[in-house]
């Protein structure tokens, strides 16, 4: 198995199959002891181009609760982009005074670009519509810990398949275990061939519907996307899909004891409120579980653990 110290966190694929499972099992002591104080004598730096609350906020929330410091910004507007800075010389004024840079940026490609020109360890928080592996990783960690297993499980994504980093990322990683995919999206909203290609080289199956329902009974794992309006380069095609797919409490009733509801969140109405009670409901325990992840592998980037 590779180190994981000092690499960075590009892709999900940039990780073996290993180490992302080392990284769940670090994260599960992270669970059973968050208040960890290891991270006394570092800063790690926080660079949102972009808008967000729960990756943004669960990194900073991590580094606290390891004890380390914190700088950065949450939008590009209160930083020297606004002046015409390029990144490449944002990346190497941070990295001055950080040991690690989480980023997230609207363009496709630009965090392998920072990890290529930085001399500290990038973690890629998103990178416009292409990758989002720290949500991939609490993914995998939920998906675990609900199902007690990563292995022959059937994952029901739904949704913004063309644009959603996040499905991008998890069918790639959930490709190094036995998974059979079912796609449920507009055929606009098609899950991109390259994605597909990873499923195919892996051996294993998937399936595309335009249907909603016919999954639900299926699934293990029912994981929601919201239908990404800022995406769109046309607002027309946006507002024929927006409403697309909602799951109601109702729409579970046939499905398994075991079914948990995923959401990388933030939802809009792609869920109603009304199942939110239901014990099948596991988005607001996701986002949660991304604090004990994000804290595993700033700590393995770090040699701390």
């Amino acid at each position: 198995m590779m180190q994981i110290k000092n690499r960075s966190l590009v892709s999900i694929t940039d990780y073996s199959k290993e180490e992302i499972l080392r990284i769940l099992d670090i994260a599960e002591g992270f669970e059973e002891n968050q208040r960890q104080k290891i991270l006394s004598d570092y800063v790690v730096a926080t660079l949102f181009f972009e808008p967000s609350t729960r990756t943004r906020l669960s990194f900073e929330s991590a580094v606290q609760y390891l004890g380390g410091g914190i700088i950065g910004f949450a939008s590009a507007d209160v930083s020297s982009v606004k002046k015409g800075e390029s990144l490449k010389d944002t990346i190497l004024t941070v990295s001055n005074y950080s040991d690690l840079i989480v980023m997230r940026n609207p363009m496709d490609g630009s965090a392998r670009y920072a990890s290529e020109v930085s001399p500290v360890p990038i973690i890629n928080a998103g990178d416009g519509a292409n990758q989002h592996p720290t949500q991939c990783l609490l993914d995998l960690f939920s998906i675990r810990k609900t199902q007690g297993t990563l292995d022959n499980l059937h994952i029901a994504m739904v949704g913004d398949l063309k644009y959603g980093r996040t499905v991008h990322s998890l069918v790639q990683a959930l490709s190094l275990f036995n998974t059979t995919f079912h796609f449920v999206s507009p055929e606009s909203l098609k899950m991109p061939s390259s994605v597909k290609t990873w499923v195919k080289k892996a051996g294993l199956e998937y399936h595309q519907y335009t249907e909603f329902k016919e999954v639900i009974p299926i699934a293990d794992i029912l994981y929601m996307t919201r239908i990404q309006g800022e995406r769109f380069p046309d607002p027309l095609e946006y507002e024929k899909v927006k409403n697309a797919y909602i799951l109601d409490n109702a729409m579970l009733k046939n499905s398994k004891d075991s079914l948990k509801v995923l959401h990388p969140l933030p939802r809009v109405n792609e869920i109603n409120e009304d199942v939110d009670n239901n014990p099948k409901a596991y988005y607001f325990q996701q986002a949660q579980n991304g604090v004990y992840v994000r804290q595993a592998l700033i700590a393995a980037i770090l040699g701390l653990k």
